[in-house]
């Protein structure tokens, strides 16, 4: 059974990495057209994607998002889990229901949503709007992440810290976030992750200033072009460090 176990896990390791492997492997193809047999290592195609003015902006453009949304969402996601989890409001398992309501919906409905909903208010596409869609399906996620590692034995210390003479602001931020630093960061680099790449609401959101996902799109819309496999690569290198920090944040044994 061992032989049989290590070839199934070969074929299925295989058939998940075996695409990104080959867009990594002729993201160093030397010659004009991405296809076999492989000739290089180069990097005449990286050095392609970098001095591309609209790539290198939408690479920033995508960075400043993910950092920013992300940021937003861990610290709406934190005041929310800290209010469900410390206070009986009504309707509690209701509330945390609609919270957490964007992770069952198509991303596709939530883009055409935020878009009707932001030309009734007359804000026009941009990076802005687009950083708000953002943060809406990612904040249910950091929500959700956050609210799991909330228990009654953190409840307990900052009960102490309050019988000390510590206002609700110092115990939140002294003492509570402190406390649930591991799940903060865990709930950021994962909403960091899905931001990076993310695609559809950034295409629906944004117009003249767009992220690093649609200039892909707009790549692949003029056909086969190298330029792609190696700005390909990058977003999956940057998505690939993005969930390595979340295992080491989110999974990592704490000291007993």
């Amino acid at each position: 059974m061992r032989p049989l176990a290590i070839l199934y896990a070969a074929l299925l390791y295989g058939f998940i990495f075996l695409p990104v492997a080959v867009l990594v492997l002729f993201s160093f193809q030397g010659t004009l057209f991405p296809i076999p047999p492989f000739n290089g290592p180069s990097l005449r195609w990286y050095e392609a994607v970098l001095s591309d003015q609209r790539l290198t902006s939408g690479l920033l453009n995508s960075v400043a998002v993910a950092v920013l949304t992300s940021a937003v969402a861990t610290l709406l996601g934190f005041l929310s889990a800290w209010g469900f989890a410390r206070f009986h409001l009504p309707a509690s398992a209701l509330l945390r229901g609609l919270i957490t309501l964007p992770l069952t919906v198509s991303y596709l409905i939530i883009g055409m949503g935020l878009l009707i909903f932001f030309n009734w208010l007359g804000l026009p596409k941009s990076l802005v709007a687009a950083g708000i869609g953002h943060v809406v399906i990612n904040l249910p996620l950091c929500f959700a992440i956050v609210y799991s590692q909330m228990g009654e034995h953190q409840a307990n210390i900052e009960r102490a810290a309050r019988d000390l003479g510590a206002g609700e602001a110092k115990v939140l931020l002294l003492v509570t976030a402190p406390m649930m630093w591991p799940a903060l960061f865990a709930a950021f680099f994962l909403s960091m992750t899905f931001s990076w790449d993310e695609f559809v609401i950034s295409f629906l959101l944004t117009r003249f200033e767009t992220t690093l996902p649609v200039e892909i799109w707009n790549l692949l819309r003029a056909g086969l072009n190298p330029k792609t496999n190696a700005v390909g690569s990058l977003v999956f290198g940057v998505s690939i460090l993005f969930a390595i920090l979340f295992e080491l944040f989110a999974f990592r044994k704490r000291p007993a």
